[in-house]
């Protein structure tokens, strides 16, 4: 399951690191920062249940989307407690799992605007779409997650790594130049003025 939830979310422009134990979740969790997680409530070493305990001990504000196979209330209700942020019980459907997500996701800080306007780009983010000026501009999964993740730090210089980090996953090679690559897609798409480079540094959407 996994592996298809991973696939699935890649697909649909996430940057997705797996962990296949409890231990391995609170390592990655612990060294990198996350906008979402998906927490199994079965997973070996430390169940689901401890590492969201673990993690809310910390102080760590993450939404968290916990999947488990027991339904009853005293179980979802004992989820919430450890500090979960919603229950999704197996089995479900892969387009409820992306509505759960996207909901967590717009309560943080960074995902409280609706649409997001640079110059003349619209974003929405619940609808994935973008407009220059009054057309639709059709975008792959990796260029829209990119251009959104440019577009709510607009104004700032974000660099390669983290770029690499929230738009790509643990697969991405550091030497290679797939980011310059993707940049240049988007200018092409959405016009040369809007995203500068800052020699050294990484990229800014003009605010």
């Amino acid at each position: 399951m996994v592996a298809v939830l991973a696939r699935g979310l890649r697909e649909n422009g996430y940057a997705v690191d797996r962990a296949a134990d409890g231990a391995a979740a609170l390592e990655h969790l612990h060294n990198n920062d996350y906008d979402a997680v998906v927490l199994d409530l079965m997973i070996p070493v430390i169940d689901g249940m401890e590492v969201c305990r673990r993690l809310r001990a910390e102080r760590a504000a993450v939404p968290v989307l916990m999947l488990t196979a027991r339904d009853s209330l005293d179980d979802r209700v004992r989820g919430l407690d450890a500090g979960a942020d919603d229950y999704l019980t197996k089995p479900f459907a892969f387009a409820e799992l992306l509505a759960r997500l996207r909901a967590l996701m717009r309560r943080g800080p960074a995902l409280t605007d609706t649409i997001i306007r640079a110059g003349e780009v619209e974003i929405d983010p619940r609808g994935r779409r973008v407009l220059h000026g009054a057309h639709e501009v059709a975008l792959t999964s990796k260029e829209y997650a990119l251009l959104e993740y440019l577009a709510r730090h607009a104004g700032r210089v974000v660099g390669r790594e983290e770029i690499a980090e929230h738009v790509w996953d643990e697969r991405y090679d550091p030497f290679s130049n797939v980011i310059d690559v993707y940049v240049n897609r988007l200018r092409k798409k959405v016009g040369p003025e809007l995203i500068l480079t800052r020699r050294s540094e990484g990229y800014m959407l003009r605010p």
